[in-house]
């Protein structure tokens, strides 16, 4: 009996070390609004676009690391379906958005940032995170997002869309 204890033990553990991990996923976005359909283009099809694929639950960190400063005084947020906005806050001017800079919340400023403002959330049912750009195009620029997650369901996942 002593036997299946420890084995009994080893599987908890190896189970709760999976669910206790952070996991990377990226994705690089580049604005192109001033074309038809494309991401940044606020009538399009490219508008929202999926950043993530969400399988299951899982809880999350995401930001954004701009790679080359965004054009166009357009609105651009990160969320799900119904919160647009519930995971990256709007940035209300993406003219704000310059190379170097950590999005993490509405005022994208700084190069150097605490790791404590990736701020976690949950997302539930598989919801995709998406980005969302509004007002006006983002005609051009480059946003390398990162998320960092772990898995709350058996199964769950984020991979790159």
């Amino acid at each position: 009996m002593a036997d299946d204890t420890t084995t009994d033990w080893k599987y908890a553990e190896a189970k709760n070390s999976e669910y206790n991990r952070w996991t990377y996923a990226d994705k690089t976005i580049t604005f192109d609004g001033g074309t038809t359909n494309a991401i940044g283009d606020i009538d399009g099809s490219g508008d929202p676009f999926t950043i993530f694929t969400v399988t299951g639950d899982v809880i999350v960190k995401v930001i954004g690391i701009c790679t080359t400063s965004l054009v166009g005084a357009g609105t651009v947020e990160v969320g799900i379906t119904g919160g647009t906005a519930l995971i990256l806050a709007q940035v209300a001017n993406a003219t704000t958005i310059d190379a170097g800079q950590i999005w993490h919340d509405a005022a994208v400023d700084a190069k150097v940032e605490l790791a404590s403002v990736m701020v976690e959330k949950i997302v539930s049912g598989g919801s995709d995170i998406i980005g969302t750009s509004g007002t006006a195009d983002i005609t051009a620029g480059v946003i390398k997002f990162i998320c960092l997650w772990k898995p709350i369901s058996e199964g769950s996942s984020v991979a790159a869309a």
